[in-house]
């Protein structure tokens, strides 16, 4: 069984960081894709990005530039470093495991109870 638990969300004003934490519990860490959405109230979850299993990672256009996912596989984590933050960025973010990474949330077999992101302008 794998678990996943997000962390480091908060409210931070535009132009602001973030970092977020996906801890991962269970084997294979090093095995899985780990992907990031969002979801926003009244919208239907968005992809964020993606690393692969070798470390390539891939980005919605709407972060590219802004936002950095990383991994540690010593500590079994994900990061999801978030700068120059606006306000649109503003929902709930989810971290996901999946054997092959895909923008389609449908393609990802584990996801995190998810972590509120609040930018204020």
């Amino acid at each position: 069984q794998v678990q996943l638990v997000e962390s480091g969300g908060g409210v931070v004003q535009a132009g602001g960081s973030l970092r977020l934490s996906c801890a991962v519990s269970g084997r294979s860490f090093s095995m899985y894709a780990m992907g990031w959405f969002r979801q926003a109230p009244g919208k239907e979850r968005e992809f964020v990005g993606f690393i692969s299993s070798s470390g390539n990672t891939y980005y919605a256009d709407s972060v590219k530039g802004r936002f950095t996912i990383s991994r540690d596989s010593a500590k079994n984590t994900v990061y999801l470093q978030m700068n120059s933050l606006k306000p649109e960025d503003t929902a709930v973010y989810y971290c996901a495991a999946a054997y092959g990474g895909s923008w389609r949330a449908s393609a990802y077999d584990y996801w995190g109870q998810g972590t509120q992101v609040t930018v204020s302008s």
